[in-house]
């Protein structure tokens, strides 16, 4: 049984897999559909400087750096989500459960950031990527949430 400690610690490490993984996906997909890696993190500030940051396509510290710390803070909470509930299970052993776990957090995810929130609290990055590519985002997250348990496993 892992301590409130352990499991904060697995959150933080999962999390920031999951939020370096999920910055690069949407890089790579403004690069792909808006000639731009930086548009998604920069519309992803939007929570702090309004629809004028979706509208910045060069990258910036105040609008690229900051997206990039929301959208990481936000990978780190899901990552504290999977962990709780999916997290004591997620090795070599248990890899469809935990895929399975991952799948179902960035399901969740989803729904709460397009459904339940503000829009002034929604990631920002339906603003620049059509709606295929939010599909890979979350796609990207619920595979990254388990990679945490799996390299741990695999070194053991």
């Amino acid at each position: 049984m892992r301590t409130i400690r352990e499991e904060a610690m697995d959150a933080l490490i999962s999390g920031t897999i999951a939020g370096v993984t999920t910055a690069l996906a949407a890089a790579a997909l403004g690069e792909r559909e808006r000639s731009s890696p930086a548009a998604p993190l920069n519309a992803t500030s939007h929570i702090v400087f309004g629809d004028e940051a979706a509208r910045q396509k060069r990258p910036s510290l105040k609008y690229t750096l900051t997206g990039f710390l929301l959208n990481h803070a936000a990978a780190v909470m899901w990552a504290a989500v999977y962990e709780a509930l999916f997290g004591r299970t997620t090795d070599t052993r248990h890899l469809g459960r935990s895929l399975a776990g991952g799948a179902a957090v960035a399901g969740l995810a989803y729904l709460t950031d397009y459904y339940l929130v503000p829009e002034r609290l929604t990631p920002g990055f339906e603003k620049p990527l059509s709606k295929g590519a939010l599909g890979t985002i979350f796609g990207v997250l619920g595979l990254s949430l388990p990679l945490r348990g799996v390299v741990r496993s695999l070194m053991k």
